[in-house]
């Protein structure tokens, strides 16, 4: 019988962290090795518990290893750095006066030129489908959003 449980912990753990495991990681596995023979310590007597506990978190590390390959890496929360994406104030209103000039440059536009332009770009509709709409050719679709375009990019140069 092992009289020094923490020495044994101890010899354990180091023996995990010179084989790249965190103290976190290290402590973990040397738990779960505990729990093992804990378990089989019901079932049978163990002649060394020291090697049984050793060898048990070592096979567990490499384990842990294995599957961690297939999973991918994991990261803990506290360990990401969390990223605030959510725009600052001067881009909030930087972005409110280009949808303003926007707006005054699309009222610049005639109202089917901007109707065109709108369902191309902003609803997504193809050439065909605006033509078929509007009743009229292909070409003429391309020709009124070019002219949108042309308008619009020439009037928001510079924002």
């Amino acid at each position: 019988m092992v009289k020094n449980w923490q020495t044994v912990f101890s010899r354990v753990r180091a023996a995990l962290m010179r084989r790249g495991r965190t103290r976190h990681d290290a402590d973990d596995l040397v738990q779960e090795a505990w729990v093992r023979l804990a378990c089989y310590e019901r079932r049978a007597t163990v002649a060394e518990p020291e090697a049984f506990l050793m060898r048990a978190a070592l096979n567990l590390s490499i384990d842990a290893y294995r599957a961690s390959r297939h999973r991918g890496e994991q990261v803990l929360l506290e360990e990401a750095v969390l990223v605030d994406t959510t725009p600052s104030v001067e881009a909030v209103l930087l972005g409110r006066e280009r949808i303003a000039r926007l707006s005054e440059c699309l009222a610049c536009l005639d109202a089917r030129t901007c109707k065109i332009f709108l369902a191309h770009r902003v609803e997504g509709l193809s050439y065909i489908e605006i033509a078929r709409d509007h009743r009229l050719s292909v070409s003429a679709i391309e020709k009124h959003i070019a002219k949108a375009t042309l308008v619009l990019t020439s009037a928001m140069e510079g924002w």
